[in-house]
């Protein structure tokens, strides 16, 4: 008998029993990179994203897609606040 609700239960491939358990929650921000001059997507699909826990701190990660249509995702240093153009000015993480 579980000690948590059928809600929050999950079967792995083998066979077994999970609970999803919270870590945190909080926003997030994904950008990407493109060409200053001609405003040309330079990342090949690539971008950036940026979690904000709702108890503080910043966690960076690039997401790269695969060739099998998946997306990888690396962990980045977080260098600070940065400013990104939203399409009319620019905004702040």
């Amino acid at each position: 008998m579980s000690k948590f609700p059928d809600s929050v239960l999950t079967t792995t491939k083998k066979g077994e029993v999970e609970a999803r358990m919270l870590i945190d929650r909080g926003k997030f921000v994904r950008y990407r990179y493109v060409d200053a001059e001609t405003g040309e997507d330079k990342g090949g699909g690539k971008v950036k994203l940026v979690l904000s826990p709702e108890n503080g701190g910043m966690e960076e990660f690039f997401v790269i897609p695969t060739k099998g249509g998946r997306s990888l995702l690396l962990k980045a240093e977080v260098k600070g606040e940065k400013m990104l153009w939203d399409g009319e000015k620019a905004v702040g993480l």
